[in-house]
């Protein structure tokens, strides 16, 4: 199926890995040109270089990061049709998870809703003037089940991303109207860096329940997530959802939730 994404361009913000990789491969693959953002690139990143791809380092904990990338892919490419704010997760030196409320600190919290939801407001501030010059654009923010299952693990986590939830709800009923659509997708557990890399989720869990990490990834947190497919889900499953929501073949969809998580999520 075409996606009619040839031409578009593209911001994609946590893009040298993980699922931000996979949608920077996918809008590619489609004809689209890509600003990547990420704090360094990676060699699965570089390489994708070539005509239509643009790397620029950043650090989204810095304030004023969403607007210079935002600023510089219309420089780059002229305008802009498409923003996936998928960086997200564990903020800069962190390790999740943490198994209670009491776990993290002010300073914790802080870092968590600047990284998961004040870095996405920023972002769309800057993206929505262009995207209105361009007459529309589509937003999809990268969420989480989470949001919608509140639990005492990365408390401060789920609740970033339930204002993530929130905040694209609202900005779908603004602006729409106008031709810019904004959508959530909501992965659950997926095999990507957070999990995979040394001290990341997987060691952490196997820590607790006295196991090793592979046996975590493939049995233990499929299993204590209760996810129906017995799996963690593949970054470019939730890529392709990602790209389709960018499409103007989803033209009528927005303020939607996409969930994209194994069967992580029960309720309805």
């Amino acid at each position: 199926m075409d996606l009619q994404l040839s031409g578009r361009v593209a911001v994609v913000t946590g893009a040298s890995k993980g699922i931000g990789l996979a949608v920077t491969r996918t809008l590619l693959a489609e004809g689209s040109r890509v600003l990547a953002a990420s704090r360094k690139s990676t060699p699965e990143l570089d390489a994708l270089s070539g005509t239509g791809l643009l790397h620029v380092a950043a650090d989204l904990m810095d304030p004023e990061a969403p607007g210079q990338i935002v600023a510089r892919a219309v420089e780059e490419f002229g305008g802009l049709d498409i923003l996936v704010n998928n960086a997200g997760g564990p903020p800069p030196g962190v390790a999740l998870p943490r198994f209670s409320f009491l776990a993290p600190t002010d300073d914790d919290w802080r870092a968590m809703f600047e990284f998961n939801l004040f870095s996405v407001v920023r972002a769309v501030r800057a993206a929505i003037p262009p995207m209105l010059q361009r007459g529309g654009g589509a937003i999809v923010n990268v969420s989480s089940g989470s949001a919608r299952l509140p639990a005492a693990m990365n408390v401060d986590y789920n609740a970033a991303k339930a204002g993530l939830n929130n905040l694209t709800k609202a900005l779908s009923e603004e602006f729409a109207p106008q031709g810019i659509r904004v959508n959530t997708v909501s992965p659950g557990p997926v095999r990507t860096a957070w999990w995979t890399e040394e001290g990341g989720a997987a060691d952490i869990l196997a820590a607790q329940v006295g196991t090793d990490r592979d046996s975590v990834m493939d049995r233990v947190a499929p299993e204590m997530m209760k996810l129906s497919t017995g799996r963690l889900a593949e970054p470019q499953e939730v890529a392709d959802v990602i790209a389709l929501l960018a499409s103007p073949r989803s033209a009528s969809t927005t303020g939607a939730d996409f969930a994209v998580d194994s069967g992580f999520l029960k309720e309805i």
